[in-house]
């Protein structure tokens, strides 16, 4: 039976958002991350970290240096119990028109490949419309974590907002938990019912906290 994943973005999502992030020193989890990659691993996801780093090809710092802050975090993170099962990253600029770089679905691909991943069943949680765009790409559900508007109201709309990494978690493990019927696909909720407006993110809370507690 292939794994369930979740795909979390890393600066913004899972920790603080050091513009091109150089040292390890300079690298800081976001209160509650921690618990809410434990709360998945606990519940039986892989959890792959997929994040865009183009401050190697910028030349602020380079593939070893990025390989140690992605030790202390590991590191960090074994210290309260939890883990991540991958870490992929896309080193290019933004102009070099890569095939790797979010919201480009190529790195969830090579991670579902190697973990053996449902995609379908498995979800893309970060703080951009790229995040949304690649779940979008890649058949995942998708989570908008905090208060960012989205950068199109005519691009993909998440399937749920959270406001941060262990409300999303959570979001997950009940969603998972709701009662299967046999032919239909579930969705945590139809967006398209929601009227676009510059509240969405309030009405998108609301719709989904109304379903969980009638699921």
């Amino acid at each position: 039976m292939a794994n369930r994943a979740v795909f979390l973005d890393r600066d913004g999502t899972m920790a603080k958002d050091v513009p091109y992030c150089r040292r390890p020193e300079d690298f800081e989890f976001l209160s509650n991350t921690a618990k809410a990659v434990r709360l998945l691993n606990e519940h039986g996801f892989k959890v792959i970290v997929v994040t865009n780093q183009s401050g190697i090809a910028r030349g602020y710092f380079t593939e070893e240096t990025l390989t140690e802050i992605h030790q202390k975090m590991k590191e960090e993170l074994a210290m309260e119990g939890a883990k991540v099962d991958g870490i992929y990253y896309c080193p290019h600029h933004p102009n070099d028109n890569c095939d790797c770089r979010k919201p480009k679905p190529k790195l969830v691909f090579q991670a579902a490949k190697e973990h053996d991943i449902d995609l379908e069943h498995s979800f893309v949680v970060g703080d951009l419309q790229m995040d949304i765009d690649l779940g979008k790409a890649v058949g995942c559900r998708s989570i908008l974590i905090g208060n960012s508007p989205l950068a199109d109201e005519k691009k993909a709309m998440p399937d749920a907002i959270a406001i941060d990494l262990l409300e999303a978690a959570h979001t997950i493990v009940k969603w998972e938990g709701m009662p299967k019927i046999k032919g239909q696909k579930r969705t945590i909720f139809d967006v398209s019912v929601i009227i676009p407006t510059r509240n969405r993110h309030e009405a998108l809370r609301n719709c989904l906290e109304s379903i969980i507690a009638s699921g």
